[in-house]
């Protein structure tokens, strides 16, 4: 432990965002590139709590006390190694993850939380200047081969953590580059996308082959692929997305929000669908739909509205989520301090069309905590442009199921057991695919699982780690 009284005499510090006009003129991600925060006082806020419950609010399972220590007494190399330990890709979840371990923070009973996430960027940030962040090729091969069909994080966890125990991994991407939603799905004022390529460059020094462009099931079929390799890991990810099948839904101008957030980063100037003068609604609370909010800006949007059909929730943890459990609050999202209305309690009946085709407006009503409509509070709101972020329903794998005779669980995700195995000898699942719409820890957790329960389906044994299990449920999720 690094400062005994560190939590009572240390204020907690949040990184300092860019001014919102300054970040909504480029791409880039919001924060600044001078801090000026005191990053070891922060980590020794970290008290000797006893059971650091951190640990069970990350899937992960981050050694956060230790490595909040290491970044207090100045040992930022041990400090990466510790967080490596249980992390292949902290640059990630440091900017991208909701941060449920300092939600589990003791400290943040009766004050503010350790600045976990912050301290966990930091410590990666400084690995990648100091150059100790290096490749860990194995020391020999095994002579057997894996092919991991998806890109998105938890592929590259299984990928990193098979090449560095000795087999020959192969990953194919249906897209034209590498990183799945890492490298199309999340904006880059979220993440900037040399921060997936640094690290693809390792992976590719470790032996990972990469395989672009091949959509398995289509471009090359599940049977081929089943016999190029030993074993097979899909993690493919969720990726059908919630529809609203309500009247005017097939206007131009309607748009999942996965069809306009990849085109936004393959193209941030002449987006294809762009929100530029537009009058932009947004059908959806979250993340995605906050991502959608920040890309409208940054293309010059006449106005946005973010449309949440649950009540508003309150500043402050309520009792139905109690510590340490991931609080149901209002969550103020850089996107958010950036402009655009947000209305909760609302349900989107109609789509209404302009009369050559195109969507003009939205006809909705306020509904009740049962989201049964209110009598006399239905009403318009203009819109150009409506992008719709509800959430997603299931992995797209009809071809690969059906080539390689996988079965479906009762949710639509593909069908495994306790050691991420589906019923196909050989052929395992992690991350959304098996999991259903989760967080990117348990993407990378349920990665390095599935590559323990691999590697032992090849030798009979592994010395890898495997942090959880599908039937495991965090106190987050």
């Amino acid at each position: 432990m690094g400062d005994p009284r560190g939590f009572l005499t240390t204020a907690k510090e949040s990184p300092v965002r860019r001014p919102v006009d300054v970040r909504l003129s480029d791409w880039r991600e919001v924060y600044a590139d001078e801090q000026t925060l005191d990053i070891g006082a922060q980590a020794g806020r970290c008290m000797d709590c006893g059971i650091p419950f951190c640990h069970s609010g990350c899937p992960l399972g981050n050694l956060i006390p230790d490595w909040n220590d290491l970044v207090f007494r100045g040992d930022w190399a041990g400090a990466s190694e510790r967080l490596h330990a249980t992390n292949n890709f902290p640059e990630f979840t440091g900017r991208l993850c909701p941060a449920p371990c300092e939600s589990a923070c003791v400290v943040g009973i009766a004050s503010d939380a350790v600045t976990i996430k912050q301290v966990e960027v930091s410590i990666i940030d400084r690995a990648f200047d100091d150059g100790a962040v290096r490749p860990q090729p194995p020391s020999r091969l095994s002579g057997r081969t894996v092919g991991v069909v998806g890109s998105g994080p938890a592929g590259l966890a299984v990928a990193q953590q098979l090449a560095r125990a000795g087999h020959t991994v192969a990953v194919y991407e249906r897209a034209d580059q590498i990183g799945g939603l890492l490298r199309y799905g999340i904006p880059e004022f979220k993440l900037e996308k040399h921060h997936v390529d640094r690290r693809l460059l390792q992976l590719e020094a470790e032996g990972v082959k990469f395989r672009p462009g091949i959509e398995i099931g289509v471009d090359l079929t599940g049977a081929d692929l089943r016999r190029r390799h030993d074993a097979v890991v899909l993690a493919i990810g969720s990726t059908i997305a919630r529809d609203l099948p309500i009247p005017g839904r097939t206007l131009a101008g309607v748009h999942q929000a996965m069809e306009y957030l990849p085109a936004a980063n393959r193209h941030p100037v002449d987006s294809p669908i762009d929100a530029a003068g537009k009058h932009v609604v947004i059908i959806g609370g979250g993340d995605t739909g906050a991502d959608c909010l920040g890309t409208a800006h940054r293309q010059g949007a006449a106005s946005v509205t973010q449309l949440e059909i649950l009540p508003q929730p309150g500043a402050t943890r309520p009792p139905a989520t109690p510590w340490p459990t991931y609080p149901t609050i209002l969550r103020i999202s850089s996107a958010h301090e950036e402009g655009g209305d947000r209305v909760f309690a609302v349900s989107t009946t109609e789509f209404l069309d302009d009369g050559s085709g195109r969507v003009r407006a939205l006809r909705i009503v306020q509904v009740d905590a049962s989201f049964a409509p209110i009598a006399g509070t239905e009403h318009e709101i203009v819109a150009d442009l409506v992008l719709l972020a509800m959430g997603f329903v299931g992995p797209d794998a009809s071809h690969i199921a059906d080539q390689l005779g996988l079965a479906l669980d009762s949710r639509g995700n593909l069908a495994r057991d306790a050691a991420y195995a589906t019923s196909v000898p050989g052929v395992f699942v992690a991350g959304d695919a098996g999991r259903g719409q989760s967080l990117i820890v348990w993407a990378i957790a349920e990665g390095r699982a599935a590559a323990a329960a691999v590697d032992s389906y090849l030798t009979g044994a592994t010395n890898l780690p495997s942090p959880v299990q599908p039937s495991e449920r965090s106190l987050v999720v």
